[in-house]
């Protein structure tokens, strides 16, 4: 621990989940939003519970997840990578927990701290844009009310200008600059007032703008091939 500094009980992270095996055990409305967090990452989903939501059972139905049909069982993380237990019985989270730690298994017990080796934060999403508030488990309501302050301050515009600067990312990238002038490009392109020609639908004044900072390697066709989609996530509200 560095000197004067405070030891934080979780260390913040992204987990890539696509294609790895996570359990899900319960089959309330709980379980039912964890569940969807999971898939819409791309985990492999297992949920284990004797009943499941109306849309559970339809996403089972679909093929979207694995279905066990019965209460958790010791052995049953066995090959999870992470596991979300929404259940409210004291003994199986006791032993959910002892058996994840068996295991080093990612574990969160849904309002029970005491039981996870991770905590999932309040989270914002505009498309590859994550803003995520966390109190360490202190306060989940608070985590919540920021969040939803978050969600009237990061807008669709943002999906959208996401969008536009990976595209040129990709491309600057590609070219043989030095590592110091394509940072002073990525900076350039970061205008005060691209969200305001953003949220106006102004691409003549995008499309200038991007000219002059990238000169040759500007993609005028790229970018009209993407502005269906600037469109569509702007549609969903004003900015």
């Amino acid at each position: 621990m560095l000197k004067g500094s405070k030891l934080l009980e979780y260390f913040p992270v992204n987990l890539k989940i696509s294609g790895r095996h996570c359990v899900v055990i319960g089959g309330g409305r709980v379980a039912e939003r964890k569940a969807k967090a999971l898939l819409s990452c791309g985990g492999l989903i297992t949920v284990i519970s004797p009943e499941l939501t109306s849309e559970l059972a339809a996403l089972h139905r679909a093929g979207s997840l694995r279905w066990i049909d019965r209460h958790y069982r010791s052995g049953d993380l066995r090959q999870a990578f992470l596991v979300i237990a929404a259940t409210d019985d004291p003994e199986a989270q006791r032993i959910i927990a002892a058996e994840a730690d068996e295991y080093n298994i990612l574990l969160n017990v849904a309002d029970v701290p005491k039981w996870c080796n991770f905590i999932l934060p309040a989270t914002v999403s505009r498309g590859d844009l994550t803003v995520s508030v966390s109190t360490g488990g202190k306060s989940p309501a608070l985590a919540r009310k920021l969040r939803r302050q978050l969600e009237l301050q990061f807008g669709p515009e943002y999906e959208v200008l996401l969008i536009i600067l990976g595209e040129v990312r990709t491309k600057v990238l590609k070219s043989e600059r030095s590592q110091s002038d394509n940072k002073q490009i990525f900076e350039a392109l970061l205008h005060e007032d691209f969200l305001v020609w953003v949220c106006n639908h102004d691409w003549e004044r995008i499309d200038r703008h991007l000219h002059d900072i990238l000169k040759d390697d500007f993609d005028q066709e790229s970018m009209a091939c993407l502005r269906d989609q600037f469109e569509g996530a702007l549609s969903k509200r004003e900015c």
